[in-house]
């Protein structure tokens, strides 16, 4: 019997597998790339070196319709001849006695994740602005892509987006927090009064910015990843959402104020919507809005996280995860503020 991590039934995986890629050649190694509260990922490797990723939600309980794998699975197989760089999906697996969730398989993507400042500094400096304008290209080819024409149409509603998402992170921290704060309703309350009208619709990524990328070693991008969050709707949500993670803010705290942009090279988040701009006709006048909004959804996202760790579930026993998570909730809250207060919203 093959060992394999939690998450893995590795003799019931492997034979599925074999059925999908004969040409692989047991027996196989898996290894945990990425886990906690998000989708779990595996690289798999063969005897002859060959290399294949897996993609499942997390072990125990989980929501209803979260970590959607056949929305996953569905998604990238229709991106696959487009302009956006996915890895090759080999197949889905939707029967729960296999592996005990659904869960698909995907070739593996040479490449880097250049996930903090670090690795930016890490990258060789005349490959830094390469990495910008691919990132940036990347995101602008996948706003221009008819959903109906790739197969995706009913991916989901279309309209109203912002409006549907302020309400949706609303109500998870009323339902959910054991504070009150009254920055973030007043922010949701002028976030609603100024939601600028939706340009038409496109496929939004849901959480684009660098570190969810695969890096090919010439710069470009080898390949978008983590489309969990992906829908259709507003699409400059994702422009927004990579601008905030650029790091330009001196106030960012936490993982947003730790980003590969910071380093030298990579260029300014104006010099970023520049690029995106030249490649869409959408009007970005109002992209201010859509930062501010980010930070208030990843201050929504953040409570619910801070809230679990209050309660014991992920182990924190001293209270020190609660006081920072709190204080980079309540940054991300007050950057927001700023941001509407300078558009005079």
């Amino acid at each position: 019997m093959t060992s394999a991590p939690t998450g893995i039934n590795a003799d019931a995986v492997t034979q599925w597998i074999l059925a999908e890629r004969p040409d692989i050649f047991p027996p196989l190694d898996f290894q945990l790339i990425t886990g906690g509260a998000s989708n779990l990922t595996y690289k798999i490797t063969d005897r002859s070196g060959t290399k294949l990723v897996l993609r499942r939600p997390p072990t125990g309980h989980i929501l209803p319709r979260a970590h959607d794998m056949g929305r996953e699975h569905r998604i990238i197989s229709a991106l696959r001849d487009t302009g956006v760089p996915v890895p090759n999906a080999i197949g889905l697996c939707t029967d729960d006695s296999v592996n005990g969730a659904d869960f698909y398989v995907m070739d593996f993507v040479e490449g880097a994740i250049i996930f903090n400042e670090a690795d930016g500094n890490a990258v060789e400096p005349g490959l830094r602005p390469v990495m910008t304008n691919s990132l940036t290209d990347t995101l602008a080819a996948l706003h221009l892509i008819d959903p109906s024409a790739v197969g995706l149409g009913d991916l989901g509603r279309t309209e109203d987006y912002c409006a549907r998402q302020l309400r949706r992170w609303k109500r998870q921290v009323e339902d959910g927090s054991d504070r009150v704060m009254p920055l973030f309703d007043d922010l949701h309350q002028r976030l609603t009064r100024n939601i600028p009208p939706q340009q038409g619709a496109g496929i939004v990524h849901g959480d684009y910015r660098l570190d969810n990328t695969m890096m090919g070693h010439d710069g470009t991008v080898a390949a978008v990843l983590d489309w969990e969050l992906c829908t259709l709707g507003d699409v400059l949500a994702d422009v927004a959402s990579m601008a905030m993670w650029w790091g330009d803010d001196p106030r960012a705290t936490g993982r947003l104020g730790d980003v590969p942009t910071k380093a030298p090279g990579f260029g300014s988040r104006s010099e970023m919507l520049a690029r995106y701009g030249q490649n869409s006709d959408r009007d970005l006048s109002d992209l201010g809005w859509y930062v501010a909004f980010q930070f208030w959804r990843l201050a929504a996202i953040s409570e619910g996280v801070r809230v679990r760790y209050a309660a014991g579930a992920m182990g924190d026993q001293d209270g020190t995860a609660d006081s920072e998570a709190r204080f980079a909730m309540d940054s991300m809250l007050l950057i927001a503020d700023e941001i509407l207060r300078t558009n005079q919203l």
